[in-house]
């Protein structure tokens, strides 16, 4: 499959308002809004770059690069062990959003699938043999379309980022003109952090920590669609 027909596809499932649905975890915005720690067009930009720092260069970047690896050199036994182990760094809401929504992606692309790879992993989520965490099953995906790392890696924290700046507008005064320029910015930000992203994965967030020891009433929450 060319690389016009991969993007157009990924463009499709990763929009979060098709039945597929979309899940992000606000890492704490909504208690930095409320506390006025987030309050402008800089501050937002700042909250989100250290969500890709601390957070996705650490972890979920760092997955998606492992998976890809396995996946090339078809080691099955290895991916599942990742899969759990993925599932087991994540608080609990988050790894129930993440298998249940990897599982709903999986009934949508589950099929005409060429790669025995990805037919066999996802045969696996299917018999409850795996955990099959969203991640995993669009990276399979992307890998089943030849889609390369940087670019699936792009569209997934593009859309991530998207979804957390959105839920500033009802409960900020940043505008969303602003919002969009924030956004547009980061292109190359994301670029180069994927480039220098970790070796090891780790699941300390140091914002997220911050926001969970000082603001104890002011839990982030998980937007779910």
């Amino acid at each position: 499959m060319n690389n016009t027909k991969a993007l157009s596809r990924f463009i499709q499932i990763l929009d979060g308002v098709f039945p597929s649905g979309a899940f992000v975890h606000s890492f704490g915005l909504e208690p930095h809004i409320v506390l006025d720690v987030v309050n402008d067009k800089d501050s937002l930009k700042q909250f989100l770059e250290n969500i890709i720092v601390d957070q996705y260069q650490n972890l979920e970047f760092v997955v998606v690069k492992k998976v890809f690896k396995l996946l090339e050199e078809k080691k099955l036994k290895f991916i599942l062990k990742e899969d759990m182990k993925y599932a087991s760094m994540l608080s609990f809401e988050y790894a129930k959003a993440s298998k249940d929504l990897g599982e709903n992606y999986l009934k949508h692309i589950g099929f005409d699938i060429k790669k025995k790879i990805i037919q066999n992993y996802f045969d696996e989520v299917k018999s409850k043999n795996s955990v099959g965490n969203e991640l995993f099953i669009l990276s399979s995906y992307a890998y089943e379309l030849d889609l390369d790392i940087d670019t699936f890696l792009l569209l997934w924290c593009k859309k991530s980022l998207i979804n957390i700046a959105s839920a500033s507008l009802k409960i900020s005064r940043i505008k969303p003109s602003e919002i969009q320029q924030i956004l547009f910015e980061f292109d190359e930000i994301i670029e180069e952090s994927i480039k220098n992203s970790s070796k090891k994965m780790s699941n300390f967030n140091p914002l997220f920590e911050e926001v969970i020891f000082s603001h104890l009433n002011l839990e982030p929450k998980m937007f779910v669609t």
